[in-house]
């Protein structure tokens, strides 16, 4: 079994630091380790928290450790996880960055659908600003493009919004290489967010894409491992060595891949925030890089 890692020390108080700076857009500067919001929620990604007080907890312990990036959304509850970030947070610290999304609809636990109509983009991004309390969200992700509206419209209305000092940067989730090329014709893009994990390396392109470009790339479910963990596998020993935990290295992987990563684990546990934001206190080599890069599963 493995025991909980020794990495964090006491004068690591604020460990997320430790992860390094990446400026969004040239005039956003955040700590590369992040926090996201969506675990928060109930299950399947809806309703409130089982646990309210832990909620708040979580967001007030994740900026004292530093984390000064928070990526949440309109569909997470949906409303629930913007409401709880103003509750535990508002009036917001100077430098804190929060990150939203729109363009999805819930029309029940687990369930999603795009939705990028003019008049949904505009509503979503302005209950945004009421429930985060804010006047201008520096960054604002089209959680989807919708097949279904051209995809000019959808990107022209986020621009009336930005021109509108409604939203500050335009960032796009779940993308191929092709669409923010299209988009990037439209605006710049300040940051993609896929999904990137060590089991889940799909959006390899987009990221080494967003590397050259300087895009910012959030990768969600950053904590995925699956049977990658499990005991005596080549992670649980590398972890062993590094006394870390699995989940501790597969960040600190992502943090070593790319200049650009923001990886942003979420949790609904005090205790959990604590183990996943001591990744940044992890150091790997290029030995054991090449190592965690071979355990991509065969496809």
């Amino acid at each position: 079994m493995t025991t909980a890692p020794q990495v964090s020390r006491p004068a690591d108080t604020r460990p997320a630091a430790r992860s390094g700076t990446f400026v969004i857009e040239s005039d956003l500067p955040v700590h590369r380790l992040g926090f996201g919001t969506m675990r928060l929620t109930g299950p399947g990604i809806w309703g409130e928290p089982a646990n309210h007080d832990e909620a708040i907890a979580v967001l007030r312990r994740a900026v004292e450790l530093g984390i000064n990036f928070i990526d949440t959304a309109d569909s997470y509850g949906p409303e629930v996880a913007e409401r709880l970030v103003a509750e535990a947070l508002y009036p917001y610290p100077q430098g804190l960055v929060i990150a939203t999304k729109g363009g999805l609809q819930r029309p029940g636990p687990d369930k999603w659908v795009e939705d990028g109509r003019p008049e949904h983009l505009r509503e979503a991004c302005e209950g945004s600003l009421r429930r985060l309390r804010l006047k201008r969200i520096d960054l604002y992700q089209l959680h989807r493009i919708d097949p279904k509206v051209p995809m000019e419209e959808q990107i022209g209305t986020l621009l009336e919004l930005q021109r509108e000092g409604k939203i500050r940067h335009i960032g796009l989730s779940e993308v191929k290489v092709d669409q923010i090329e299209a988009v990037r014709r439209l605006t710049p893009v300040a940051t993609v967010q896929n999904r990137y994990n060590l089991v889940d390396r799909n959006s390899e392109d987009v990221l080494d894409y967003c590397t050259r470009e300087n895009i910012g790339f959030i990768p969600w479910f950053p904590l995925a491992v699956g049977e990658l963990a499990r005991p005596g596998s080549p992670l649980a020993r590398i972890a062993e060595q590094l006394h870390a935990l699995p989940s501790q290295v597969a960040v600190a992987w992502l943090l070593r891949k790319s200049p650009v990563m923001l990886p942003i684990p979420g949790t609904s546990s005090v205790k959990h925030l604590e183990e996943n934001t001591a990744a940044a206190l992890v150091e790997l080599d290029d030995s054991t890089m090449q190592e965690l890069d071979k355990l991509a599963p065969k496809t």
